[in-house]
């Protein structure tokens, strides 16, 4: 079974830019957050698979690290044919000690510490990170897919 590129597109829109998702349950549907609150993209060395709940699980390590808040905004890219991306570049600090290569990411909804991962992809191409290196994810480069 596979869900309709409308209702991927209206569910990403209720999980990404905080809107309704009409017609579920009775006529107001799933209803937008009060606080929208924020996703955070996190980098990882290896794939978490789907039965990984800890956003810690091989995720990157080097000095200076940290996930990235995206908040939850109308502002956001528009779902299109199941898919969106990031409306601005997402930029994580500079390294400043430390070597890794890293492979995937990931989405959660928690700053710091184990987190609740939600959702991962792996990345296009692998990235080589050591002193001096920035990850950025340029704006429409981080794709989620409801398919």
């Amino acid at each position: 079974m596979s869900m309709q590129n409308s209702f991927e597109d209206e569910l990403l829109e209720l999980l990404f830019l905080n809107t309704a998702l009409p017609n579920i349950g009775d006529a107001s549907g799933l209803q937008p957050s009060a606080t929208a609150g924020s996703w955070y993209v996190s980098l990882h060395t290896a794939l978490p698979g789907e039965e990984v709940s800890d956003q810690t699980q091989d995720e990157a390590t080097y000095t200076s690290y940290t996930r990235q808040a995206v908040a939850r905004a109308a502002s956001a890219r528009t779902p299109a044919s199941g898919v969106v991306d990031n409306d601005v570049a997402i930029t994580f600090p500079q390294a400043t000690g430390g070597s890794e290569t890293l492979t995937a990411f990931g989405l959660g909804f928690a700053a710091t510490l184990t987190g609740d991962l939600k959702m991962v992809g792996e990345l296009t191409s692998n990235l080589a990170v050591s002193n001096g290196i920035t990850p950025e994810f340029a704006a429409g480069d981080l794709d989620v897919s409801a398919d």
